[in-house]
């Protein structure tokens, strides 16, 4: 029986993911929450070596119902192997993007057909669907800017257009998914956007986190 909280955090490459989740896993911290945190693809040792399979810009020529599968392969594993033992045993679990993420890059991103994709989903993660998801926005000449200082991998190379086309999928994913989805101004300061979101998810959640700790 699932009794944890999985809360899952999607954007565009460069929205700002990894810090907002480093804040959040520090007022966890500070509130004595049991945590644990994932990202995609990743998290387990066969998950990390298909997301080096992924990123790696020498598989350039990579198809993209190849790579949705990949992706999918990488999630199934990561679900089975440590999310839902994490949710099983009471914790909250804060995964660096998940579902959403094939629907807005390989769905809307490269026009693969999304009731399909979300079939797929659906078999890789055997229905699991998070509590909620924090949808990161921010336009994408900006976020090209803040990564200027990395090389991009194999995803980060898509170019723009590509990100524009991402940004309004995950529109589309709020829209058809309102009571799961909230849309953050990625553009705010790092300190509001945080407080934002753990304002959200203790009034969502409060009863069952104050018995955590």
């Amino acid at each position: 029986m699932i009794t944890g909280k999985l809360i899952t955090f999607e954007g565009i490459d460069g929205s700002g993911k990894s810090t907002q989740i480093k804040l959040l896993e520090a007022e966890f911290e500070k509130s004595g929450i049991s945590y644990k945190t994932f990202r995609e693809p990743g998290g387990t040792k066969l998950s990390e070596k298909i997301r080096a399979m992924l990123l790696d810009k020498e598989n350039i020529e990579l198809y993209s119902n190849a790579e949705s599968l990949l992706f999918a392969a990488a999630r199934a594993q990561l679900t089975a192997e440590q999310i839902k033992p994490a949710l099983t045993k009471g914790e909250c679990v804060i995964c660096d993007r998940f579902t959403d993420s094939t629907i807005a890059y390989q769905g809307y991103g490269r026009g693969l057909n999304i009731n399909k994709l979300e079939l797929m989903n659906a078999i890789a993660t055997d229905g699991l669907i998070p509590d909620v998801t924090f949808i990161l926005d921010i336009d994408p000449e900006k976020a090209s800017e803040r990564m200027q200082t990395e090389a991009a991998d194999r995803m980060e190379s898509g170019g723009i257009d590509f990100f524009q086309k991402i940004r309004q999928g995950y529109y589309q994913i709020r829209e058809q998914n309102q009571s799961r989805c909230i849309v953050i101004n990625g553009e705010k300061s790092q300190k509001d956007i945080s407080e934002e979101i753990h304002h959200i998810i203790m009034e969502r959640f409060k009863k069952e986190l104050s018995c955590s700790y």
